[in-house]
């Protein structure tokens, strides 16, 4: 997902409000950890061990709005502290236990912002939210006794040591989606929420495709910024939808998760399909659907491309394109257009 990062201010230090691992964080005296049994679970996460003891966290923060859906989708808006960082409107459903919750900042907290909820759990769906230059390594968290958890899309099979968003070095499939759900059913103790809510998922990815021929569509993704614009590469979310309906991304020959291009490449690949971001967000240019297809149809190099002037053109939130449980969403919007454009066989 791309957006600014911008740099966090230094946080006073809290210790004593924190509950689940305590303020010494792990043991720095070469001791084996705790073991996993009725007290104490332990999950691997990331290349971490993530310990929680006891019933499991009362006062999670999620600070992305991927990790803050699963957490609401799986009823725990009575265990929930804050949210943060939000590209589109709460999932359909969720509404009334998003309003339970509060909202900590539109975009990335500040590192204190999120201490004042006083945390015993926080949760992340990118990398970037829980490293430098964004809201506090996961390391300035667990000295403070404060567990972390990043998203498995975001680490595993993906490398994120360079400038952008990162570049998969395998594909990314709904199995990490499902991964990540059940870990959180697992910290909070609703193991069963967990598997109930990836059986929904993978049936209704199934009725989605079911019956659907996409093998001769070309597919683009746009998420955001007209000037430079971020188009996805072979491997992230967008790759999940395409695999799924066995269609074809016009960027297959980049694994880089949002690469800008230039729009004369664009124009260049000339897709079947445009799949657009509509964002509600304010960080880039052009974040809204409508904004988008405005510039699409006015610029002098896309208004003459296949799909704009067919206005072929799917709309997606800003989370159906980011690996997410929203990502179904995404599988199920692109076939329906797919057939609704007769492309579909």
């Amino acid at each position: 997902m791309p957006f600014p990062r911008p740099a966090r201010l230094p946080a006073a230090a809290l210790c004593g409000t924190l509950l689940l691992t305590g303020c010494g964080g792990a043991p720095s005296d070469g001791s084996s950890p705790p073991r996993d049994d009725a007290a104490t679970r332990v999950i691997e996460n990331c290349g971490r061990r993530v310990e929680i003891t006891g019933d499991g966290p009362r006062r999670a923060v999620s600070l992305d709005q991927g990790a803050t859906e699963i957490l609401l989708a799986l009823g725990l808006a009575d265990r929930m502290a804050g949210t943060a960082t939000w590209t589109d409107p709460v999932m359909k459903g969720l509404e009334k236990e998003n309003a339970r919750v509060e909202r900590l900042a539109e975009n990335q907290p500040s590192f204190e912002k999120v201490l004042d909820a006083e945390p015993d759990f926080v949760a992340a769906s990118f990398a970037s939210t829980l490293g430098k230059g964004g809201v506090a390594t996961r390391d300035r968290f667990e000295r403070l006794g404060v567990p972390t958890y990043l998203s498995p899309s975001d680490c595993e099979g993906k490398d994120n040591s360079g400038d952008g968003d990162g570049v998969r070095t395998r594909p990314l499939t709904m199995a990490a989606v499902h991964g990540e759900v059940r870990d959180l059913a697992r910290v909070f103790g609703v193991e069963e929420r967990g598997d109930a809510l990836v059986r929904s998922l993978t049936s209704r990815v199934a009725e989605a495709k079911k019956g659907l021929d996409a093998s001769d569509v070309t597919l683009m993704y746009w998420f955001s910024d007209a000037e430079s614009p971020y188009l996805a590469g072979c491997c992230g979310a967008p790759g999940v939808i395409t695999r799924e309906l066995g269609a074809k991304n016009a960027f297959d020959d980049t694994t880089e998760e949002w690469p800008q291009v230039t729009w004369e490449t664009v124009a260049d690949r000339n897709p079947d399909v445009l799949v657009i971001g509509d964002l509600t967000r304010r960080s880039q240019t052009a974040e809204s659907a409508a904004k988008k297809i405005e510039f699409l149809e006015s610029h002098p190099v896309t208004r003459n491309m296949d799909a704009v002037r067919r206005k072929r053109y799917v709309l997606l939130s800003g989370q159906a394109m980011n690996p997410t449980i929203r990502t179904v969403e995404g599988v199920e919007q692109v076939a329906a257009a797919l057939r609704r454009f007769g492309l579909a066989r």
